[in-house]
């Protein structure tokens, strides 16, 4: 993901709530599209990172073995100024790009007609 060349801010920000329920006329609904493109984007940020770091792992890792290195830690540090997914996600809802459809209209569609 390229989520540090963007423009996404790293701390929270104050919303209007108003902003949040427009696309879908409710805040709730807001909040769980929100939330669920937040899951989405954390897993796959920890997918990456674990593909990264399995290149430092060793199989038989002991105390005395244990080492700091160098890459690992940066790895690790560039991961951890990330952006939440949260706000990630807050920032795609607000700018349109989260694909979302009202499951209730779409339920009413395929009711047979009396």
């Amino acid at each position: 993901m390229e989520l540090k060349k963007s423009s996404i801010p790293t701390n929270t920000v104050t919303r209007k709530l108003t902003d949040l329920d427009a696309p879908t006329g409710n805040i709730y609904e807001s909040v769980v599209i929100i939330a669920r493109r937040a899951n989405q984007i954390s897993s796959e940020i920890k997918q990456e990172l674990t593909r990264k770091l399995a290149d430092f792992s060793s199989v038989n890792d002991s105390l005395e073995e244990t080492f700091e290195n160098r890459e690992q830690i940066e790895i690790s540090k560039y991961y951890e100024r990330l952006p939440k997914p949260a706000i990630v996600a807050t920032e795609e809802f607000l700018s349109g790009e989260i694909y979302f459809r009202d499951t209730k209209a779409d339920a009413t569609e395929e009711l047979p007609a009396e």
